[in-house]
């Protein structure tokens, strides 16, 4: 019985309304699941647009697949209709990618009729998602963020805090220098790697005191981008 589960695939070349029916269903099957771990599994947060996507992706693969078949003509032109698609959103997090990847591959096996694979392979992938998110794989103890520093100009950048950042074990690299207010102030860009350890709020308030209370800024995702 197992054989004929894994074995069973759509070859017939005519699309039947119970193939499609099956393949649909059970495509929204295999999308929700996929989006129930994606949530369960992302506590940091995450967007209402991207759950949708993952239960919906499955189903337009396979459907694409079915209306495919085995028409090598019908490929192609569905293949230059696409080419003309252009997604205008940023390049998303490795995990968000990973995921989205997770869903077509799941609605490309519901597509060609491999019902049985195509739930075996998403649970085995959903179950090592959550053992990889509880186990806590990978993770840092530490963070790396952006400092934006304003200094006066009497202030010598080179080593203006080198001292604070030895005192709270901040590992640190200047990664870019501004003038502003006509060659008054100096802006600082640090890309800085702090421990989960470390006090934040007294590590500013120790590069407050250094700068004069000047602004200073503290990113939680480095970036080198202009400002």
């Amino acid at each position: 019985m197992l054989d004929s589960i894994f074995s069973a695939a759509l070859t017939s070349s005519e699309l039947t309304f119970t193939d499609a029916i099956l393949t649909i269903f059970i495509s929204i099957v295999l999308g929700g699941l996929i989006s129930f771990t994606y949530m369960k599994t992302n506590p940091g947060g995450y967007s209402q647009s991207f759950t949708l996507t993952m239960v919906l992706l499955p189903v337009i693969v396979a459907i694409i697949i079915l209306l495919i078949g085995s028409n090598v003509a019908r490929a192609f032109s569905l293949a230059g209709a696409f080419s003309i698609i252009r997604f205008r959103s940023a390049p998303g997090d490795p995990k968000d990618i990973t995921f989205v990847l997770f869903t077509m591959a799941s609605g490309l096996a519901c597509g060609v009729g491999s019902f049985g694979y195509a739930v075996l392979f998403t649970l085995i992938l959903c179950v090592l998602m959550f053992i990889l998110n509880r186990t806590g794989f990978g993770a840092r103890k530490s963070q790396q963020k952006t400092l934006k520093v304003t200094i006066p100009e009497n202030l010598g950048y080179e080593e203006a805090f080198a001292e604070v950042f030895d005192r709270f074990n901040v590992r640190y690299e200047l990664k870019k220098i501004r003038t502003t207010e006509l060659g008054s102030l100096y802006e600082l860009l640090y890309e800085v790697t702090i421990d989960e350890h470390t006090s934040q709020k007294e590590l500013l308030d120790a590069v407050r005191t250094r700068n004069g209370n000047l602004d200073l800024s503290l990113t939680m995702c480095p970036t080198t981008t202009d400002y």
